[in-house]
Order: C-alpha cells, then sequence, then structure tokens
C-alpha cells in the first residue's frame, strides 16, 4: 500500500520520529532497518513489518518485499522530509520498521559450543560489528550484559550488515549468569591483557567456549576477569597498548575457532 506523505509532523510516521533519541536505543516493541539491502535481510530473516519509509527510487526495490504483506503501508517522501522526520540524514534513503524478535532462549545458547560476551559494550557499531564476525567466523552466538548496546538498535543492524536479526543473540541478567555458561560445560575464556594471560596462539582451545570481550576502555570488569577459567591476549608490539573491541574479536575468534 502506497502512500505519499509530505508533513513529517504526520501521525503515522510515528515509528522513525527522532530516531537519534536514546529511548529509542531499546525499543521493546520494533527495530529499525535503514538501507534497501538491511530491509532485504530483515525480510530474509522473517521479522514482520509494520511500515517503510522510503524515497521514490526505492520503490521497485521493495515492492517484490511486500507480495506476502499487501497491507504494510510504504510511505512515499521527499529526502529532506525524511531526514526532518528521523532526525539525521538517511543517505541511503530508506527506513523499514519491523515487530521485534524475541531473543534466544538460555536452552538454545547453552546447547552452543562457541558463545561471544560482551560486558558493558556500549558503542552501537562496535557490537554490531562483533555481531557480524561471530556470524562470519562460525560462532553459535552472543550475550550482551546489561548494559551493553542494543543489537537490533538501527545502527548496530547495519554494522552487523544484518548479521544481528539471524544470529542467536540474548541480554544477561548480569554476572551472574556467567555460572551457567560454566555450568553448561563452557570453558569461560576471559580476552585481557593482563599478566596472568598466555598468548591466544598457545592457548589450546577447549571444546566448548565462552570468551568475554570487555569494554572499549578499561576491559573486563574485575569480577569477570575472577569468572573466567583462563585469560588469553593476543601477541602485538608496544606500539599501542590494546586494539578495538570489534577487531580483537575477530583475531581472537578466528584463533579459538581454527583449533577448537
Amino acid at each position: 500500500m502506497i502512500i505519499d506523505v509530505s508533513d513529517p509532523a504526520d501521525p503515522r510516521l510515528a515509528d522513525f520520529v527522532g530516531l537519534r533519541d536514546a529511548q529509542l536505543r531499546r525499543s521493546e516493541d520494533r527495530f529499525i532497518a535503514e538501507g534497501l539491502k538491511i530491509i532485504e535481510r530483515a525480510f530474509a530473516a522473517g521479522a514482520p513489518p509494520r511500515s517503510l519509509l522510503l524515497q521514490p527510487r526505492w520503490l521497485d526495490g521493495v515492492l517484490p518485499l511486500l507480495t506476502r504483506f499487501p497491507d504494510v503501508p510504504v510511505y512515499v517522501g521527499t529526502e529532506a522530509m525524511i531526514e526532518e522526520v528521523s532526525g539525521f540524514h538517511v543517505h541511503r534513503g530508506a527506513l523499514g520498521s519491523f515487530d521485534r524478535p524475541a531473543e534466544a532462549t538460555w536452552e538454545a545458547l547453552l546447547g552452543a559450543r562457541r558463545l561471544l560476551v560482551c560486558e558493558e559494550i556500549v558503542d552501537h557499531a562496535n557490537i554490531g560489528a562483533i555481531m557480524r564476525v561471530a556470524a562470519g567466523l562460525g560462532w553459535d552466538g552472543v550475550l550482551v550484559s546489561p548494559g551493553s548496546a542494543d543489537p537490533l538498535y538501527r545502527r548496530a543492524i547495519k554494522s552487523s550488515m544484518g548479521a544481528s536479526l539471524e544470529l542467536p543473540w540474548r541480554r544477561m541478567g548480569g554476572a551472574a549468569d556467567l555460572a551457567r555458561l560454566r555450568e553448561a560445560g563452557f570453558t569461560v575464556v576471559a580476552s585481557t591483557i593482563s599478566p596472568r594471560a598466555v598468548d591466544v596462539d598457545a592457548f589450546e582451545a577447549p571444546e566448548k567456549v565462552a570468551l568475554l570481550l570487555g569494554t572499549e576502555g578499561a576491559g573486563l570488569s574485575r569480577e569477570w576477569l575472577a569468572a573466567a577459567g583462563a585469560h588469553v591476549r593476543i601477541p602485538m608490539t608496544d606500539r599501542v597498548d590494546s586494539l578495538n573491541v570489534a577487531t580483537a574479536a575477530a583475531i581472537l575468534a578466528h584463533s579459538l575457532r581454527q583449533r577448537g
């Protein structure tokens, strides 16, 4: 159902208003897909669409996606109007609002072999990149701590190239959930530059591994480090003291996968 819109205050566009606002960083009922490619991946992941907002040039691309959803409104407007509604420059010219899927169950995640576990990683681009790493390197899922960024925030979905729409993930209740991993047979491995850490090249990867990744600045907390059964580091020069957390996740995930 194609609907031309010109008024940024049109109440039918409520899902797309003020997408920079912090309150939408963890919306309980929906997520926003930005760009045609991510919209396509949202449809492929089976997410029910609520509405679309786009420039006319994207109509031919989205209409085939809506054959099963003929009643979903497709609002069409100018670039300037869409920017005024959303609060940012939508340079890809297309936004989709979808019902938010349920998080993966503990049962499903605890039955996996390899999990990435994020503590208080607040940057949405980093969370998205970590989701992409996990999917690309064959890890089974991701856990995020209560204060971590939302993998279904639009910037995280964009950074993940849609991986966060398909890869199983769940928000933890807190550090106590690390005990669940140990009880399920996971070796909890901390990524850290602490003196206790061994080079990941020399670490013998266990059958089931949960790799802990810490905050962009301070790294893992003392509580999370204490909960880990092993500490690993990436061998590197002294020219920098650390790597971006998503970069470190890729290196460690690849290394542990190769020998796991």
